[in-house]
């Protein structure tokens, strides 16, 4: 438990949580950059496969998510209550439940993923080079998986600096390791899209194994025992109830992308090429969303956790006034560098790059909403709100992004450009949705005690025994 969470500079604190996981995050997207970085020097083919690949593994990444949620939300409580055993614990449950499902969803999507693809229409060549990307990526889904758990829960307790450090080294990693079995150099033959898939299997096993190294041996706050993996079902019980709804919050925005993608395929090469691209780069440049929505999920979960509901709800606010200044500045810049940004990932192709520019331009003025939204989420999942959360995404998503974008493209005349500005009004309407929940301020949960004045007593002197 750090002073700076529960003490002092709200937006210090946020500061100190948000710039590691930040800088952590854009190193994760960087996998996906180089990938599509090295890729797009093959073909648009080659770029349009990777892209529909994506919102699947985006999938991957949401269900697992939410265990990893279900672990951090518990973790940081516990915390910031100061009971080391029950960190611990609950470390040695979220690693249990996570690995189970990860071999179960490695088995169904590795099966799935032709007729998955299959549904998508796009040309024969796409759609193999697709399908053989895909099932290399469900074959490494435990390391993923495992890869996400570590960083979650150590960032759980305030240790945001050990995950950034695995990050790094396995980005760097990948950096090299990348290009050679994409284009096949010294002995190593010329996988293609397939090398990249492996190359992240490989990249994120090694740093999966170094986390949990880590976790094991006791050596960064979270020390897991071989007992800690045995079932202890009421525990279990409580992070599936809180990661189901964590999952589906994250699995209902992989969705709408794949939904969005069976529209964007609709309309060819072009489009999809161009969507796979801004969705990467959309991907990145959101990071500091992600990233103060992480460091407000653990700040606010640990103020919880100490009885200090009052600055948790400043935190979340704070959070808000950051982000969006932040990523509204960005969006500025990208309007004006959607041209050059797109000629780097798609240099051959001036079409999908003028495609791709246009929908940049739609969104790049809703990047600080996008913002507000992520920080929201992040506090209700901190104060234990897993299924409000998972309404207000299934509301922007669901109520208005898809069928927005189904109308424009389908039944008006802007054809696939329908579907951008369906990303640019829902992104509005989901920020406006989230702040008005958000000002109810009845959802903070917690885990760990009941607050009675005896019990804020006890926790204050905790706090005031340790600073």
């Amino acid at each position: 438990m750090s002073q700076s969470m529960l003490r002092g500079s709200v937006s210090a604190g946020l500061l100190k949580l948000s710039i590691p996981i930040v800088l952590t995050n854009i190193l994760q997207s960087t996998y996906h950059l180089i990938d599509m970085f090295w890729v797009g020097r093959i073909s648009s083919q080659a770029v349009a496969a990777v892209a529909m690949s994506f919102p699947m593994i985006f999938l991957l990444i949401s269900m697992g998510a939410g265990f990893a949620i279900s672990g951090t939300v518990l973790v940081s409580q516990f915390s910031g209550k100061g009971d080391q055993q029950r960190v611990n614990e609950y470390s040695g449950q979220t690693l249990l439940v996570t690995g189970v499902f990860s071999l179960v969803f490695s088995v169904l999507g590795y099966f799935a993923t032709p007729f998955i693809i299959s549904m998508m229409g796009s040309e024969p060549n796409v759609t193999k080079m697709a399908t053989s990307y895909l099932q290399i990526s469900f074959i490494g889904l435990f390391f993923m998986y495992s890869y996400m758990m570590f960083q979650s829960l150590f960032r759980g307790i305030g240790n945001v600096k050990l995950p950034f450090i695995l990050v790094f080294i396995a980005v760097c990693f990948n950096f090299f390791l990348d290009p050679i079995l994409i284009h096949g150099y010294g002995p190593f033959p010329k996988l293609g899209v397939d090398g990249a898939a492996y190359a992240t299997i490989i990249t994120q096993g090694f740093a999966a194994i170094l986390g949990l190294f880590f976790m094991f041996r006791g050596l960064s706050g979270i020390h897991v025992r071989p007992r800690n993996l045995k079932p202890v079902w009421k525990d279990v019980i409580k992070i599936i109830n809180l990661g189901l709804p964590a999952s589906a919050e994250q699995s209902t925005r992989a969705l709408s992308m794949l939904v969005i993608m069976f529209v964007v395929t609709s309309f060819g090469v072009i489009g999809t090429a161009a969507y796979g691209v801004v969705a990467r780069i959309l991907s990145f440049i959101i990071i500091p969303a992600l990233g103060f929505s992480m460091a407000t999920s653990t700040m606010v979960g640990q103020n919880i956790g100490a009885g200090l509901n009052e600055r948790a709800l400043k935190t979340a606010k704070r959070a808000m006034q950051m982000i969006f200044t932040v990523l509204t500045a960005i969006g500025v810049v990208l309007f004006f560098a959607s041209g050059f940004l797109m000629n780097i990932f798609v240099p051959n192709d001036p079409i999908v790059q003028t495609e791709g520019a246009y929908f940049m331009k739609v969104i790049a003025f809703t990047f600080g909403l996008i913002g507000i939204q992520q920080v929201i989420s992040g506090a209700l999942r901190g104060g234990g709100s897993t299924i409000l959360a998972m309404i207000l995404a299934m509301a922007s998503l669901w109520m208005f992004r898809f069928p927005l974008a189904y109308i424009l493209s389908y039944h008006t005349t802007l054809g696939v450009k329908g579907v951008w500005w369906a990303f640019c009004i829902s992104n509005i309407t989901g920020a406006i949705i989230s702040f008005v929940v958000f000002q109810r301020s009845n959802w903070i949960k917690n885990f760990t005690t009941d607050f009675t004045p005896t019990g804020r007593r006890a926790i204050q002197q905790t706090i005031n025994r340790k600073y």
